[in-house]
């Protein structure tokens, strides 16, 4: 169940880490009026056929969760996308990887809300299956910008293996500094 945009953003990038990618950027920006986001992996890719079937949201390949209907999480974006003014885009080439895309009017009545940002890039880069995450991170308040990015393999130069106790919580401590202003 997607409860906020967080929610939807993890969906996708749980879906790029299980693509067998190598690499999977994530950009998140955000203003008082509009949500975007984006992950790009360099994943195994869908053709059309399949990308077309992803968007099902009956459709499952059958090994994501075995036994059970459950789909893929695009169409999920879709209809948050488009049921609050939004929007959603998925590119796909096989072999080279997938990229999707969702905005959202922040002020649309059906938009549901942004959820915790810096949870979810900790959440992310503690994924596993791809070698390098990469999170870029924009945020717009009261005219003044907020831009950080954040790769895992830095993280770790820095922290050792961040799903240890200690390094989790500087992590953590970490990503919300980031969000504040000074």
């Amino acid at each position: 169940m997607h409860f906020t945009l967080s929610d939807l953003v993890l969906d996708v990038a749980q879906n790029a880490a299980e693509a067998h990618s190598k690499r999977v950027r994530v950009q998140i920006e955000e203003t008082e009026k509009r949500f975007y986001f984006s992950v790009q992996d360099d994943g195994k890719g869908m053709d059309r056929e399949s990308l077309q079937r992803a968007l099902d949201p009956f459709y499952t390949d059958g090994t994501k969760h075995p036994g059970r209907k459950v789909g893929l999480g695009l169409p999920f974006l879709v209809q948050t996308a488009e049921q609050s003014g939004g929007g959603w885009n998925v590119q796909s080439e096989p072999g080279k990887g997938t990229t999707v895309a969702g905005w959202f009017d922040l002020e649309n009545v059906d938009c549901p809300p942004v959820g915790d940002i810096p949870g979810l890039i900790r959440t992310i880069l503690l994924l596993p299956g791809p070698e390098e995450w990469i999170l870029y991170r924009s945020l717009v308040r009261q005219g003044r910008r907020i831009e950080y990015e954040v790769r895992r393999s830095e993280l770790e130069n820095v922290l050792g293996n961040l799903e240890e106790g200690e390094n989790l919580i500087l992590l953590d401590q970490y990503l919300r500094s980031q969000e504040t202003e000074e």
